[in-house]
């Protein structure tokens, strides 16, 4: 079973086509990591080209599809989503939905609490406690950084880029991972397939927490003559 993964919630641009065998496990079969916050739209198609390149696979050859449904930007976040259910719909392959700080969560291999918090712009970060790598504790949530802590136990750790971003209120090191990559989706998407626990697959649908910055214009103003 051929699963490929990716997300464009964040920063990062990061792809992977990951071989599972059940009983057996999971093996990756082609990796592709790119960081540019203004290029998703680019990087992402060849990106997928290039993994099923070098692992020598079709797209006729995918079983499923998992791809990061945020939070996240809105334009990122949609060139993923709308990418991974046109594959899914042209395949006929399923097509799972994971937030994308669970799987930042789900890389730091963590047995105790701690947050995760990615870059949501306007000095506010996406965020959301965690129990242990496997277990979110409170649902995502976008607001200042000083949310993240707010009522948490006295020196919680915190990971990802947003932490690191506000070195005066989170520390200044021991936030990595910084940025969500494919092969932790691939790895949290495969192990909900095989039946362990972990964080619930989702619909493809967006978390975007808030309402994106463009706009739809009104209709126009009328123009009575003087």
């Amino acid at each position: 079973m051929l699963v490929l993964a990716f997300d464009t919630a964040t920063a990062a641009i990061t792809v992977a086509l990951y071989e599972w065998t059940p009983g057996e496990g999971a093996v990756p079969r082609g990796v592709a990591e790119e960081v540019d916050r203004r290029r998703h739209t680019e990087l992402l198609t060849p990106s997928i080209a290039g993994v099923m390149a070098e692992a020598g696979a079709a797209p006729d050859d995918l079983s499923a599809i998992t791809v990061g449904v945020g939070p996240g930007p809105y334009t990122g976040l949609r060139v993923g989503l709308v990418t991974a259910r046109s594959m899914g719909e042209a395949l006929s392959i399923p097509v799972h939905g994971v937030c994308t700080l669970d799987v930042i969560a789900w890389a730091t291999g963590r047995v105790e609490p701690f947050a995760v918090a990615t870059d949501a712009r306007r000095k506010e970060l996406y965020w959301a406690r965690y129990d242990s790598s496997r277990a979110r504790a409170t649902a995502p949530a976008v607001g200042p950084p000083s949310d993240v802590l707010d009522g948490a136990p006295p020196g919680l750790p915190v990971v990802g880029e947003g932490a690191a971003l506000y070195p005066d209120v989170f520390g200044g090191s021991g936030h990595e991972p910084l940025l969500p990559t494919a092969c932790a989706l691939a790895e949290l998407t495969v192990a909900r397939l095989a039946g362990m626990k972990g964080p619930a697959l989702l619909p493809p649908e967006p978390l975007y927490m808030r309402r994106p910055d463009a706009k739809e214009p009104g209709p126009r103003k009328k123009v009575t003559r003087a």
